[in-house]
């Protein structure tokens, strides 16, 4: 049995609404009779298109230009509360992002319901249950929400495809809850968007992954290489490689990291521990390069290449740069 109404935490970037968020407005179509979106930003207005190409028959827009400046979570948690008050949505989607846990854990604790985050499904009949994993990603729990509504779930991105439903834009209803004045105490003093030569690692159709079996941080130029020989391919990393201060954060694909759902992805090093394998699992194909024939990710993997990763990387990609020029 469907929900009455399922809600979703839209977030917006350049006047375009953020991938997870459509992933989600998908996922809700499935899950309410009535989908609806919430967004916070002034740009908010200008995520109707897209949120009601995804399902979204309204979209509440809160554009108070303070939402430049202050920290989203206060905020936005005060004024969904008050419309949670008012239209009583069964479920609120958020997707796993900074501000997406910072507002669902405190709206939460305004509303004295529960959270479940790190979801990787959601299903509702009657009531919601949420798929997660857990301990390293070496167990599967369905956790069943039945306690007082609105259920409140955080959800990793690209655990679901976002799919147009072929609708138009989704209705406006502008929200005019005031920024208080306690949440303007904290700013945002400046922003730096990470400056990429090819496409992001979430979106990329071909992910090039490093662990630790590249022995150097400098022979991530080898991946490099062979992303760009390619073509709209990423560079990704182990978790071990970010802690250990070879690449950024950024690049990390695993359970703590990035979830990535790429046509072609290739574990270059990667010994294939469970907090890894949970962020690309779900690639189309997996072809795996590890010197040890043991090593886990090759339980995984479609195609195994056993041997050198420092070797077979640069003939992989001279290989490449000659068939793309017959």
């Amino acid at each position: 049995m469907a929900l009455d109404r399922v809600w979703v935490f839209l977030e917006v970037a350049g006047g375009k609404a953020a991938p997870a968020g459509l992933e989600l407005l998908t996922k809700a179509r499935e899950l309410g009779s009535t989908v609806e979106a919430v967004v916070f930003s002034p740009e908010a207005e200008q995520a109707a298109g897209d949120a009601g190409a995804h399902g979204a028959a309204t979209l509440y827009a809160a554009s108070d230009p303070a939402y430049t400046e202050v920290l989203l979570g206060g905020p936005a948690a005060d004024a969904l509360a008050a419309l949670v008050e008012e239209h009583k949505p069964d479920l609120i989607l958020f997707a796993m992002t900074q501000d997406g846990r910072d507002v669902a854990g405190r709206l939460a604790a305004k509303l004295g319901v529960p959270v479940v985050a790190n979801a990787l499904e959601v299903a509702a009949d009657g009531a919601v249950s949420v798929g997660s994993s857990v301990f390293g990603a070496t167990l599967n729990v369905t956790t069943a929400l039945e306690g007082g509504a609105p259920a409140i779930v955080i959800v990793r991105p690209k655990s679901f495809a976002a799919e147009p439903s072929g609708a138009g834009p989704a209705k406006l209803v502008p929200v005019a809850i005031p920024v208080a004045e306690k949440h303007r105490r904290a700013r945002v003093v400046d922003r730096t968007a990470e400056v990429a030569s090819g496409p992001k690692l979430e979106e990329a159709a071909v992910v090039v992954s490093g662990g630790r079996g590249l022995a150097d941080p400098k022979n991530f130029e080898l991946l490099e290489q062979l992303a760009g020989a390619i073509g709209n391919a990423a560079v990704g990393a182990s978790r071990a490689v970010v802690d250990a201060g070879w690449v950024p954060y950024a690049m990390q694909v695993g359970q703590t990291g990035k979830t990535v759902k790429p046509t072609v992805y290739i574990a270059c090093g990667i010994s294939g521990a469970m907090q890894h394998t949970v962020g690309m699992k779900g690639a189309k194909a997996i072809v795996a390069i590890n010197r040890d024939e043991n090593a886990p990710i090759f339980k995984l993997a479609d195609l195994g290449v056993v041997g050198d990763v420092l070797k077979i990387v640069p003939q992989l990609t001279e290989e490449i740069k000659k068939r793309k020029s017959k």
